[in-house]
């Protein structure tokens, strides 16, 4: 597991070596007793529930750092109601989780989301979790909004441009 904010494998090189798991655990004395890594230790998240939907806010969650804390690799962002409502995801998993992401990509010292946690991930308005994730792999690759834009192959050009 990587120290002080140092990066983590890629997953091309994790599926090369056959290990392509990595297990967090939020209880510390895993890490070493077990090798199980502590959360805490390399990720910063937002609040989980109605608290980390707020439109305009992303506040890191009572356990976390803070979400700028860059000694801290990773970046998890919560997005789902207290009490999973499924009529409500459709609108929760569509822009409003598009505008959380950016929203936290600035609380967290303007570093993507590393991890998205949401209800229900099939249910949206359109590409829902799927675009999300689609966006947060493009921005992490190449800087561009879509991970499609990412290949020499893409007719996006740089981006679109």
């Amino acid at each position: 597991m990587p120290k002080s904010g140092q990066d983590w494998p890629l997953v091309s090189d994790m599926v090369a070596k056959n290990q392509r798991l990595i297990v967090f655990t939020s209880i510390k004395s895993k890490e070493e007793t077990e090798g199980i890594a502590y959360q805490w230790n390399y990720m910063v998240e937002n609040h989980y529930g109605n608290k980390g939907m707020e439109a305009g806010s992303c506040s890191n969650r009572e356990e976390s750092s803070p979400l700028d804390d860059t000694s801290k690799s990773l970046v998890l962002v919560n997005h789902f109601n207290t009490a999973p409502i499924k009529l409500l995801t459709c609108e929760n998993n569509s822009a409003d989780l598009i505008n959380m992401l950016i929203t936290c990509y600035g609380s967290a010292g303007n570093r993507w989301a590393n991890f998205v946690a949401v209800d229900f991930y099939k249910r949206s308005e359109g590409g829902g979790a799927f675009q999300a994730v689609d966006t947060l792999n493009g921005k992490l690759l190449c800087g561009c909004d879509d991970i499609h834009a990412c290949t020499p192959e893409s007719t996006f050009g740089a981006c679109g441009s």
